[in-house]
């Protein structure tokens, strides 16, 4: 079974309030992007691997990692350009299979991960790779989960995990785990993405020097508004932290709206920035 996990584009970001768990409450429009994608797939006992092959051809030993679990039942290879610079074991789709493994009786399985969405971007690609794992593990061991239950899994795995269950834009509260469907039209416009390849920030180091606060406009409210009146409006509160960190990142952002964006912003805790632009 192989599927594409995408990214993910937040359309405002606000960091709400502390929470006592040590969490944050967060409001945000998650929207999928399908243009960046990674490779899974997944398969049971000694299927026939159709990605297995062509990585080990693509791929120098050094852009790949590979790892079994200490029982045996879970194989994983992640392929890599930059190369691998995590345990792969530690991957949040090996986390997947042992959560739904903690419940249900799975049968062994491999896992093929060819990583081409970028890593510290704030697009949410491990997060994609869970979700769809979940899916496809549940499906490969017969379990008839619907997509509310994988959803409670999902949130489980990672904050932003259970919004590719679902893969359509939707308002995220929360730490981003409770979703609600919201409708948004953009046709008649393009989106384009620009991932600067020598900065990758932290989610820890993005929220260094943030002070919770209620938005000054509802997310909602500002989402009503045409596209062209978001700037000023759409705000992403981790720029104020990453830009200081990073003022390359805000030159890129002028940049954006200098050649013609009608919107501009960065994604997650960055460091992905997004333009929205009306087709001619």
């Amino acid at each position: 079974m192989i599927a594409y996990p995408n990214v993910k584009l937040n359309f405002g970001l606000h960091v709400v309030r502390r929470r006592e768990d040590g969490y944050h409450d967060l409001e945000t429009l998650f929207v999928p992007y399908l243009g960046i994608h990674d490779t899974l797939e997944i398969i049971t006992g000694d299927d026939f691997s159709r990605t297995s092959a062509r990585l080990q051809e693509t791929y120098a030993a050094e852009q790949l990692a590979q790892g079994i679990t200490p029982d045996g039942k879970l194989m994983i290879t992640i392929a890599r350009k930059e190369g691998v610079d995590w345990d792969p074991l530690k991957d949040l789709t090996v986390k997947a299979y042992g959560l739904l493994a903690e419940q249900y009786k799975l049968p062994p399985m491999k896992i093929y991960l060819e990583k081409t969405s970028p890593v510290g971007a704030g697009l949410g690609g491990g997060s994609a790779d869970a979700a769809f794992a979940l899916r496809m593990i549940a499906e490969l061991g017969g379990l008839e989960l619907s997509d509310e239950e994988l959803a409670g899994y999902a949130a489980r795995l990672g904050s932003d995990c259970a919004f590719f269950i679902y893969n359509r834009p939707m308002i995220g509260t929360g730490r981003g785990e409770i979703l609600e469907p919201f409708d948004i039209d953009l046709s008649g416009y393009r989106i384009d993405i620009i991932v600067p390849e020598s900065i990758s920030v932290s989610t820890a180091d993005a929220y260094r020097g943030i002070v919770p606060k209620e938005p000054a406009m509802p997310l909602r409210e500002v989402l009503s508004h045409p596209v062209e009146e978001w700037k000023g409006l759409l705000v992403n509160d981790f720029e104020t932290t990453v830009f200081a960190k990073y003022p390359s990142l805000w030159a890129i952002k002028q940049t954006l709206y200098d050649t013609g964006a009608v919107y501009a912003a960065m994604s997650g805790s960055g460091s992905a920035l997004f333009s929205i632009s009306c087709v001619v």
